[in-house]
């Protein structure tokens, strides 16, 4: 397929869900849209595939659950989408015990208790989450509108303590006052560390604005189970930005962008398209080299990520604690405060985390639509690791060597608190061949398009308006801007970027018609 028109009102660089949310607000709004996807199909790495040869079980391969997307956007596009929230927050092994955390206040307080010895670990857990939920209220409204700036952003916050905590001061500092427990401490941080390679007391306080993102999804903090998986998102954004008009070819890279502010062409293999205006859904790294300019520090990623299919679940420990409940929610493997801690120095220094920290999340246990039906009723259960401090740099002299090891350590650490080791509940393929698979950053940015494997595209920012930016600007009004009047940002490197949110597209979306009207 080509594209159909040699100009367009809007061209979208990448097939992303973002780009897709971009796509079909602006053919809603009347714009002439064409996306253009570098792979055979859109979604990029919020997909759902057949992972394991000959098994019939669609995982979310590279990104798993939904917090930061927006329910408006859900209902203004008419997505046929929708997901369920997990019962179990998450369940972390100490021993041979461990700390639950659900819904049933009363089940969380006894596991604090259990683990602690007192309720006041649970009490001071109460505050501090009903402290970061007043927040997210406040907050995450705030993502679909332009950009306030940080002086009305701290109105809006409106309490001067939770101001100082989470955007003033490195979020180790609130962690330690608030809790004394190590592995309610880390459980805590583990939210910091998503995607980003810091600590708890980074003076540049990327970890709290990593775990500012994480808590305020949804207004809640909830992070919810794609039903259908992540596929079932894109797919259902592609199905709006076609029926809304927009053109969608896949198979097709760009190759360069050339604007002068007013009009732009984009080049791909086959020739140029004119365009008004460009939505750029890639990193801002892979946005310089398109427009030929010099390129930024790149980014580097800093998780490893390991899909499993089992035929059980695997046996705990902790007897008091069901499998079935323990990998509901996230399941933290050796995510105290001082294992998180000691791992980010070993990979700051080049060397492969001992134990490395991960945290599994079991799509299967709350949606088992992605499954087979003889899968589902044979008790098979997928498992989707997310390891941290694996940065870039661990794979970059010896990749097949360093993804071995890593994964190697990474299992080790997982049987180290269960009752049997993980492999003898994995699944087979057809060729019999265990149902496991692992991404590494290096693979990450070859597979999906991610600069170093970075999957926010670039350090998150603050969701305030910069204080050099131009409020007039639609692009820097809406977090898009690129330095180019008619070029802008539509993917995870936006402000108020990262995660599957759609938020970026809504917004560079939004800044293309404030353009046109100003026009």
């Amino acid at each position: 397929m080509t594209p159909t028109r040699s100009s367009y009102d809007v061209v979208i660089v990448g097939g992303g869900h973002n780009g897709l949310v971009a796509a079909a607000y602006l053919a809603r709004a009347g714009r002439s849209v064409l996306v253009l996807e570098r792979q055979p199909h859109t979604g990029g790495a919020a997909v759902s595939e057949r992972v394991f040869a000959g098994v019939d079980a669609r995982l979310s391969r590279y990104s798993y659950l939904v917090s930061l997307l927006p329910w408006s956007i859900v209902t203004d596009l008419g997505l046929r989408f929708e997901t369920r929230r997990r019962e179990v927050s998450s369940y972390t092994p100490v021993r041979e015990g461990g700390l639950l955390v659900s819904s049933a206040q009363a089940r969380t307080e006894a596991s604090f208790t259990r683990l602690t010895g007192s309720d006041t670990e649970f009490r001071a857990w109460q505050r501090f989450y009903a402290t970061t939920g007043e927040l997210a209220r406040r907050v995450f409204p705030t993502l679909t509108m332009p950009l306030v700036s940080k002086e009305a952003l701290r109105h809006i916050v409106d309490d001067a303590a939770t101001w100082e905590a989470l955007f003033e001061r490195p979020l180790g500092e609130t962690i330690e006052s608030t809790f004394a427990d190590d592995t309610v401490r880390g459980v805590v941080l583990t939210d910091a560390l998503i995607g980003t390679f810091t600590h708890a007391h980074d003076p540049s306080l990327r970890q709290n604005r990593c775990f500012l993102y994480h808590v305020i999804g949804g207004g809640t903090g909830d992070w919810d189970v794609p039903i259908g998986g992540m596929g079932a998102l894109t797919d259902a954004l592609a199905t709006a930005a076609r029926e809304a008009g927009a053109e969608i070819v896949t198979d097709c890279a760009v190759t360069s962008i050339e604007t002068d502010g007013d009009t732009a062409e984009v080049g791909y293999e086959e020739g140029k398209i004119g365009a008004r205006h460009v939505l750029a859904n890639v990193a801002p790294y892979t946005l310089a080299g398109l427009l030929g300019e010099p390129l930024p520090p790149k980014p580097e990623g800093a998780q490893l990520k390991i899909n499993m299919l089992l035929r059980r679940l695997p046996r705990l420990r902790d007897a008091e604690v069901e499998p079935r409940e323990a990998f509901a929610g996230t399941f933290h493997i050796g995510e105290s405060y001082a294992q998180l801690d000691r791992a980010y120095g070993e990979a700051a220094i080049g060397r492969i985390p001992s134990a490395p920290p991960a945290e599994i999340y079991c799509h299967t246990l709350t949606d088992p639509t992605i499954l087979a039906p003889d899968l589902a009723e044979q008790g098979v259960h997928t498992l989707t690791l997310f390891g941290l401090h694996a940065r870039a740099k661990l794979f970059a002299a010896d990749h097949a060597s360093a993804k071995e090891e890593f994964v190697k350590a990474t299992l080790a650490q997982l049987d180290s608190v269960l009752a049997e080791p993980i492999a003898d509940c994995l699944a087979r393929d057809e060729n019999g061949a265990p149902c496991l698979e692992a991404k590494t950053p290096i693979e990450l940015e070859g597979e999906v398009g991610l600069p170093g494997g970075h999957i926010f595209h670039r350090d998150l920012a603050f969701p305030y308006l910069p204080e050099d930016a131009d409020p007039a600007d639609p692009g820097a009004r809406w977090g898009v801007a690129t330095g180019h009047r008619n070029v802008f940002l539509c993917g995870a490197g936006a402000i108020r970027g990262g995660g599957v949110s759609g938020i970026p597209g809504h917004n560079a979306a939004m800044a293309v018609l404030n353009a046109g009207q100003a026009g």
